[in-house]
């Protein structure tokens, strides 16, 4: 839980369960007035279809965002091959529906043979209606004014790829998987290039979003739940993400005025970490810099106490 301040809207991290139907801005715009700020950003959107994890940041918080966005991702999805959509998901209008005769003659060693190349280290090209930005316009903007869209493919990862479950009924084939991916990955683009692949078409029916990191949609609020209490510690989001780096008061002043820590790199294991005060609080996310650590990105420094006079 993130820590009282009196008389001010407290930093943290939220953990929200975002149900189907809404925008991530929508939940966003929910956290503002359950928080009263607008200082609510988000770590990575889902879309209206997709229920699930977001990470949200109220207040400087929100800086913690940088480094949680691009962490690895899990979802759960079903996809549907022998039908085709104009946005790769059930959202969008349908273009081609496969001859019910090569729909049954796909069996389960040529879907894992299908999933085959879309695992591991590949080159994806990002479903059309999607947020990714052409000439400054959004994607998805450009193919609902009816304009021609083409995205470059994209370096993603798939690390995992699992077939769950396989369902045949009403002339389709619904697959329950779980994919885990790096940032930046389009389940809905991996339901089309299967369902290309095996000559049928495909897309995506459900997706939700199960964890980002080391955060597991299990810890979330529902988007009606959203209040100050179910806000993160950021000394505790950064410590886990970043890993912790210890410091003394003399040490955290020298980071909020600027200065380094002089001949500690050493006690710093990854690339970065979450320099924590001896009062748990967050002093900023700090780099190695020679012998040296710096900082990469401060936090406000606890305002100073006032103390009335003695009785």
């Amino acid at each position: 839980m993130a820590r009282e301040v009196a008389g001010e809207i407290t930093p943290g991290i939220l953990l929200v369960d975002k149900p189907q139907g809404i925008t991530s801005h929508d939940v966003v715009a929910r956290a503002r007035r359950a928080l009263g700020t607008r200082k609510v950003g988000h770590a990575g959107t889902l879309d209206p279809m997709a229920t699930g994890l977001l990470v949200l940041g109220a207040e400087w918080a929100t800086r913690l965002l940088t480094f949680i966005v691009g962490l690895d991702k899990r979802y759960e999805a079903t996809i549907r091959l022998g039908v085709t959509t104009d946005s790769d998901d059930a959202d969008g209008t349908e273009t081609h529906r496969a001859d019910a005769a090569a729909l049954a003659a796909i069996d389960d060693a040529q879907i894992m043979a299908g999933i085959t190349p879309l695992t591991g280290a590949i080159s994806q090209v990002p479903s059309t209606v999607s947020a990714i930005k052409v000439d400054g316009r959004r994607a998805y903007d450009l193919a609902r004014a009816g304009e021609t869209v083409e995205l470059k493919a994209r370096s993603v990862t798939v690390s995992s790829f699992t077939v769950t479950d396989v369902r045949r009924a009403h002339g389709v084939l619904d697959l329950d998987v779980i994919v885990e991916c790096t940032s930046g990955t389009y389940i809905r683009a991996l339901a089309r290039d299967l369902g290309a692949d095996l000559g049928v078409g495909g897309h995506l029916t459900s997706l939700r979003r199960t964890h980002i990191g080391v955060f597991d949609v299990a810890d979330a609020v529902g988007a009606d739940d959203i209040t100050p209490a179910a806000l993160l510690d950021p000394a505790m989001v950064a410590a886990l993400v970043q890993g912790r780096f210890d410091v003394s008061h003399d040490e955290a002043r020298d980071l909020w005025n600027g200065k380094r820590i002089g001949g500690r790199s050493a006690d710093i294991v990854g690339e970065t970490a979450a320099a924590i005060d001896p009062d748990g609080r967050l002093v900023g996310i700090v780099e190695r810099r020679g012998t040296d650590v710096k900082s990469r990105m401060n936090v406000p420094p606890p305002a100073p106490q006032t103390h009335g006079d003695a009785q």
